[in-house]
């Protein structure tokens, strides 16, 4: 299994700080956003590959920081250089498995926020059930649900339902950036974009193909923690204490 971080963003709400630094190599805890991230993935022994996703600024960052790493990590560059040209999430994920030429199962995560829990028994429900799925939590407050994406699902978890940005949203359960596809799931994302899928957010792949397969809705089972702006970055620095989630 390869995984895939989306890390083409140009973070421009915490400007200065990132203006000339990618955010997911930005320090919590004594380590990179990405660090935690790949050294949780890395204990399933399921992952042979990190596919880090940089814009063109970046991509020497991300080149030197993978220089030293112990995980096989990889950094494709998207070629684009500024916030009003990049390719959105759906397509930078394309990208990168058309320049790694991927063809086997893929998790797909955001590569700037921080987890209390770990990831690996998320991609253990994916396997254990044979289908692709994603993460949801339940988000109590109507303004935040506007903002992201909502799903409804049935009594076996499957998803009847998946809406990005809801004017009115049918559920409370919302869905964070991590997915898990199978090889003949994610390699439908040509015909996703050719068919009117949106390309900016990285659930309106999941969102289309919620229409035409099974996609099952795995329960966070602990918080993730975004680094969206200056003071949200000082408040994860000053609390983070890494994966503190028993697991399931």
């Amino acid at each position: 299994m390869k995984a895939l971080i989306l890390a083409a963003g140009y973070a421009t709400r915490l400007y200065p700080l990132t203006e000339n630094f990618p955010k997911p190599l930005l320090d919590v805890g004594g380590k990179a956003i990405l660090d935690w991230l790949i050294e949780d993935l890395q204990t399933s022994g399921m992952v042979d590959e990190y596919v880090v996703i940089s814009n063109h600024k970046f991509a020497q960052h991300f080149r030197d920081w993978a220089a030293g790493h112990s995980a096989p990590v990889t950094v494709v560059d998207d070629g684009t250089s500024t916030n009003e040209t990049r390719l959105g999430a759906v397509k930078d994920i394309q990208f990168a498995l058309e320049a790694r030429q991927i063809d086997g199962d893929v998790v797909v995560l955001a590569g700037d926020n921080v987890l209390d829990f770990s990831l690996v028994p998320f991609l253990r429900y994916g396997q254990a059930h044979n289908c692709s799925c994603v993460m949801c939590y339940e988000e109590p407050e109507l303004a935040r649900q506007q903002r992201t994406a909502i799903i409804t699902i049935d009594a076996a978890r499957t998803i009847t339902d998946y809406e990005e940005k809801p004017k009115a949203p049918k559920s409370c359960l919302a869905v964070p950036p991590f997915y898990y596809y199978r090889a003949q799931d994610v390699r439908r994302i040509p015909e996703g974009l050719a068919d009117g899928c949106g390309y900016d957010a990285p659930g309106s792949f999941a969102a289309w193909l919620s229409r035409r397969t099974t996609l099952k809705a795995y329960p966070m089972p602990g918080n993730r923690y975004d680094v969206g702006n200056l003071a949200s970055y000082e408040s994860i620095k000053a609390s983070y204490r890494g994966i503190t989630v028993k697991e399931r």
